[in-house]
């Protein structure tokens, strides 16, 4: 029985990990890229955003606490589970290895980031505008700490991808795999440049 909760404990994490956080990581991120185009299609975006109905529910049902269990979840995996070189290739073992520091690196990333843009501004009643951005990253350690954390947590998505595929038993073959591969490949090069370039704009303002 405890076996049985396990399995379903991990379908859950792999499922959540895609559904929703997954699809907020990619929304949040193409509505951040709004400030490539200036200040105030950035300020627009975000606002609107801001402005959906129920907004704190959403946050709490659909953003935190998914998170909270994956990365609770996450941890425990992290810090428990095995390579497998006997079932899976070295660059596979290499790739789960990878998804266990970069899940680390952006809880931490997540922590910070939600404290800074989220509950500071909130206790302070200031604006999580293109400007609160902008000074964050004026920074050049926040703005390698922000370079890190996107691209890890862009890895871990990107990468979770093909776990998923794998483990709802929709890529079952070695050439569905391996053709999972190149689009995990594709999802992370795709995301990561929409976050990469929009940390260059708020920080250079280029």
């Amino acid at each position: 029985m405890a076996g049985q909760r396990e399995f379903y404990w991990r379908r859950l994490h792999s499922l959540l990990g895609v559904v929703p956080i997954g699809i907020f990581l990619v929304q949040h991120l193409v509505i951040n890229h709004f400030a490539v185009y200036g200040e105030e299609s950035f300020n627009k975006a975000a606002g609107f955003m801001g402005s959906l109905p129920f907004v704190i529910l959403l946050e709490i049902f659909i953003i935190y606490l998914p998170i909270l269990y994956h990365a609770i979840l996450g941890v425990y995996i992290a810090f428990t589970a095995k390579n497998n070189v006997s079932k899976y290739s070295f660059f596979r073992n290499w790739m789960f290895k990878l998804q266990r520091w970069t899940g680390l690196i952006t809880l931490v990333f997540i922590a910070w980031h939600v404290w800074e843009t989220r509950v500071q501004i909130g206790l302070g009643n200031a604006e999580a505008d293109y400007s609160l951005m902008e000074g964050i990253l004026s920074s050049p350690f926040m703005f390698w700490f922000y370079l890190i954390g996107v691209v890890a947590a862009v890895f871990h998505f990107a990468n979770g991808l093909w776990s998923f595929f794998v483990t709802w038993g929709i890529t079952q073959s070695p050439k569905s795999q391996r053709v999972m591969t190149y689009v995990a490949i594709i999802v992370f090069f795709a995301v990561s440049y929409l976050g990469v370039r929009t940390l260059i704009q708020f920080a250079y303002g280029v």
